[in-house]
C-alpha cells in the first residue's frame, strides 16, 4: 500500500515522524471500499509508531489508535483542523475493540510504543486518549505506572471527539453508550455476503449435480430445471440470513443471533411458498422448511463477529449450543430432498 495519506516528515531525535492529513483522498476512500466488501481484509493495515496530524506541538493531545487502517483514517477524518499526536499500535490489522478483546490492543503494547518513540520527550503533558472499546485491553494503572503516562477513555464514536475535546475531555452519557444502529448493521452486510458466497457457490453446484437423480436413473433437464430452483431458495436462504437478519436485528424474536437468523427464515419460508414450493411435493416442502431458516440461522450467527452486541464467551457459548442443531437440521432437510428424488 502506497502511503498517500503522509504528506510531510518532521524530525524528531534524529528519527523521521510521518505528518498525516485529515483529508481523505481517493485511495482511501476505494480501499475503504475494498474491505467492505472483503477484499485484502487482513491486509489493510499502516506501520505502527507515532503520526503527526497537522501541526502539533508540545501541549497537542496524544490520541491512541490501532494499525487497522480503517480505524485510523475514521480518528484522523474526525479530527479535521485539530492537530494533534496519534500513536498507533501493533494490532496486526485488527480494529481497536476486536483487538482489545484478542489482548493486541493492550497495556504492554501501548508501553512499549510509548517507549519507542520516546513520547515523555515530545510532549509537556502526560495524558493519552485512549477509545472507549480498547478499554478491556487497557489497563490505565499499569500504564501510569510503567511510563507515567494516565490514560482518558474517549468517546465509542470517533465522531463524538470534537465535542469531547470541548467538553473539557469529558463523555456524555449518550458519548458512552454503544449502539449499534441500522446504517452501522448495514454497511457491514456486503462483507458478510461475499465472504460466503464462495461457499453458496459450491453448494448450489451441488444441488445442481444431484437434482437430476430419480428412480429412473439420471436426467440433465431435470437437473438443470431442479437446480435452477434449488439456487433460488439457496439465495433466499442466503439473502435472510446475512441481508434480513441483520437489518431486522433489534425487531427479531430472541437473544441469540442464531434464533434471531431462524425468524429471519421463517419470515421467507411463506414467500417462496407461495412463489416456488406450491409446485414441490410435501416431502420436498419439509426438506425447504428445515434447510432454509437453518442455513438462515447459522449465516446471521456469522454476524456476531461484527456486532457489539455480544462477547467472546457469548459466541462461544451459541456456537456450541446451536452449530450442532443447525448441521442435523440441514442434514435432515437434504436427506428429505434425496429421498424426494427417488420416490416421485
Amino acid at each position: 500500500m502506497k502511503n498517500k495519506y503522509i504528506i510531510n516528515t518532521i524530525k524528531f531525535k534524529g528519527k523521521d515522524v510521518p505528518v498525516i492529513s485529515w483529508q481523505l483522498n481517493f485511495s482511501d476512500i476505494f480501499g475503504a471500499v475494498k474491505v467492505r466488501l472483503g477484499i485484502k481484509r487482513d491486509h489493510y493495515r499502516i506501520n505502527p509508531g507515532l503520526y503527526a496530524l497537522g501541526t502539533p506541538d508540545k501541549a497537542s493531545h496524544v490520541f491512541v489508535s490501532a494499525n487497522y487502517k480503517l480505524s485510523f483514517d475514521s480518528l484522523r477524518s474526525k479530527l479535521k483542523g485539530i492537530n494533534a499526536w496519534i500513536l498507533v499500535l501493533d494490532t496486526k490489522g485488527v480494529n481497536v475493540w476486536c483487538a482489545a478483546g484478542k489482548g493486541t490492543f493492550g497495556t504492554d503494547e501501548l508501553n512499549l510504543r510509548i517507549k519507542e518513540s520516546d513520547l515523555a520527550g515530545l510532549v509537556a503533558h502526560r495524558r493519552l486518549i485512549v477509545p472507549q472499546l480498547g478499554a478491556t485491553g487497557v489497563a490505565g494503572h499499569l500504564v501510569k505506572k510503567h511510563s507515567g503516562f494516565s490514560v482518558t477513555f474517549g468517546p465509542v464514536r470517533s465522531s463524538d471527539i470534537p465535542d469531547f475535546l470541548k467538553n473539557g475531555l469529558k463523555a456524555t452519557p449518550i458519548m458512552r453508550r454503544v449502539q449499534f444502529p441500522l446504517q452501522d448493521r448495514v454497511v457491514l452486510v456486503p462483507m458478510e455476503l461475499v465472504t460466503g458466497f464462495k461457499y453458496l457457490l459450491l453448494i448450489i453446484i451441488f444441488f445442481f449435480m444431484l437434482g437430476g437423480l430419480s428412480s429412473t436413473g439420471y436426467s440433465f433437464t431435470t437437473a438443470i430445471q431442479r437446480g435452477i430452483l434449488s439456487s433460488i431458495l439457496l439465495l433466499s436462504a442466503y439473502f435472510s440470513g446475512a441481508v434480513l437478519g441483520p437489518i431486522l436485528l433489534p425487531w427479531l424474536p430472541g437473544r441469540s443471533f442464531s434464533i434471531k437468523g431462524l425468524f429471519a427464515g421463517f419470515i421467507v419460508v411463506p414467500v417462496l411458498f407461495l412463489g416456488f414450493l406450491r409446485s414441490f411435493s410435501l416431502l420436498e416442502i419439509i426438506s425447504w422448511s428445515l434447510i432454509i431458516p437453518l442455513l438462515s440461522s447459522f449465516l446471521t450467527m456469522n454476524f456476531t463477529g461484527a456486532s457489539t452486541y455480544t462477547s467472546l464467551s457469548g459466541v462461544k457459548k451459541e456456537m456450541c449450543l446451536y452449530v450442532p442443531i443447525q448441521i442435523i437440521g440441514v442434514i435432515g432437510g437434504f436427506v428429505l430432498w434425496m429421498i424426494d428424488r427417488f420416490i416421485r
